[in-house]
């Protein structure tokens, strides 16, 4: 049960950072303000009017028992109250009382004088207006064949200072919660810029110059990373420049071989010498295309479903067949993406006669599929035939001209793009290979 209200609350929350630590600042503010001002309405602002309210109908009563009274000149008695008490009254003979046609329920003005008029006045006809004139409540008391006809200012019943006091408790919470989120803008900047970073270095893209910023822990992250790629930029091109040389040392002696073979007489066994010595060439090259860097290259967007049909094009080959969906746009390196599905055709070539290759979207990732008709790979090697080196004693390992290169180059250049290769039984009873790739 605790599992689930926590998984619920935690998919109702935000994932990224900034919004999470916006919440963290804002929340709190928000939930003070809202305390304050529930406090503040209901122990001093409608407590404040409700005392206001009855003191001004304790003043109606005290007029209209005087105006009964008979002691006191009605129109004085009505001056009197309007100098000193601001509370402008005439008493009205005609029939005319009609009440107001709305009331509004929802205003604590309106219900506190309700409230007040019904118990203190002591009859139930009367009514009051406090919308049509901005600063005066227009109410009217029946009382015996006429009404008084009261014309009362609107700050006797409320309190003003409940306007400034919502502007002031709001406006320091909407700064203070703008500045939070300048503030967190610029703290989680430096951050989203490190995972970019490294997103696209992880992906082989070429990274800038990259400059650590922000807190200091952000920014001894943003230095261990920098320091980390340059170890890893050094190490790839000592390594390209160290089998750069063995290839050019490696080959001046192949060419001298192949010339001195030429000398001899026994052609079968310069026949022989000559097919070791190509092979060691090709094996040599596999050895370069393997550890070959791919920094070098940089991203394009290409049309993969026009790249994929130029390349079965180019194998001229009736038993390959394919569904394509023409149009679909991604951005990568190229010519990586080219080396890696004529690695994959090129498998299939040599150990299946039918070849069958898909290529589908869906949403924001691309599948392509290739199934063959060979003999597979069994269900144990699947991992391992993408090691390097690695081959498989039977079946697809027969050829001496592989050194177990090919799926481990192109396995490495779809995760260097973000994306995976696994290898699945296929319907024509050979292997699937499924590469999956983002847009």
């Amino acid at each position: 049960m605790s599992y689930g209200l926590s998984s619920f609350i935690k998919n109702l929350l935000p994932r990224r950072l900034f919004y999470r630590a916006l919440l963290i600042v804002a929340v709190p503010i928000i939930v003070l303000q809202l305390v304050i001002t529930i406090v503040f309405f209901d122990s001093l602002w409608i407590k404040t009017n409700k005392g206001m309210t009855r003191a001004l109908v304790g003043e109606m009563k005290t007029f209209i028992v005087a105006y009964d009274n008979g002691k006191y000149n009605n129109n004085d008695l009505s001056g009197l109250f309007s100098i000193y008490l601001d509370l402008n009254v005439e008493f009205k003979t005609d029939d005319s009382f009609e009440l107001p046609q709305k009331q509004r329920w929802f205003s604590p003005i309106d219900r506190t004088l309700r409230r007040e008029l019904k118990s203190n006045i002591g009859t139930n006809n009367y009514w009051f207006d406090t919308t049509t004139y901005k600063e005066l409540i227009h109410i009217n008391i029946k009382h015996n064949d006429g009404y008084f006809e009261f014309f009362i200012p609107k700050d006797r019943v409320t309190s003003t200072s409940a306007r400034l006091f919502g502007l002031w408790i709001t406006l320091p919470a909407l700064l203070m919660i703008t500045i939070a989120i300048i503030f967190l803008k610029n703290q989680t900047r430096p951050i989203v810029n490190l995972a970019k970073a490294a997103e696209k270095f992880g992906r082989g893209e070429k990274v800038d110059e990259y400059r650590p910023s922000g807190a200091m822990e952000i920014r001894q992250a943003g230095l261990e990373f920098d320091k980390m790629r340059k170890r890893i930029m050094r190490h790839l091109n000592q390594r390209s420049e160290m089998l750069s040389g063995i290839s050019h040392d490696l080959r001046t002696p192949l060419t001298r071989l192949k010339l001195q073979l030429s000398f001899i007489e026994d052609k079968d066994l310069s026949k022989k010498m000559s097919a070791d010595i190509d092979e060691m060439e090709k094996m040599l090259n596999e050895y370069l295309q393997f550890t070959s860097s791919t920094f070098v290259e940089k991203d394009e967007t290409f049309d993969i479903s026009e790249l994929i049909e130029n390349i079965i094009k180019k194998y001229n080959n009736k038993d390959i067949s394919n569904k394509i969906i023409p149009r679909i746009y991604m951005s990568g390196r190229k010519n990586l993406i080219k080396r890696s599905i004529n690695n994959l055709i090129d498998n299939s070539i040599k150990y299946a006669k039918k070849i069958e290759i898909q290529l589908n979207k869906k949403n924001n990732n691309i599948t392509i599929t290739l199934d063959d008709d060979g003999i597979g790979i069994p269900k144990n090697e699947y991992q391992n035939v993408f090691k390097p080196f690695y081959k498989i004693d039977k079946g697809r390992a027969d050829s001496k001209s592989s050194v177990g290169l090919g799926l481990a180059i192109t396995s490495d250049i779809i995760k260097s793009h973000g994306g995976n290769i696994i290898l699945e039984k296929s319907h024509l009873n050979g292997l699937r290979v499924k590469v999956f790739l983002p847009l």
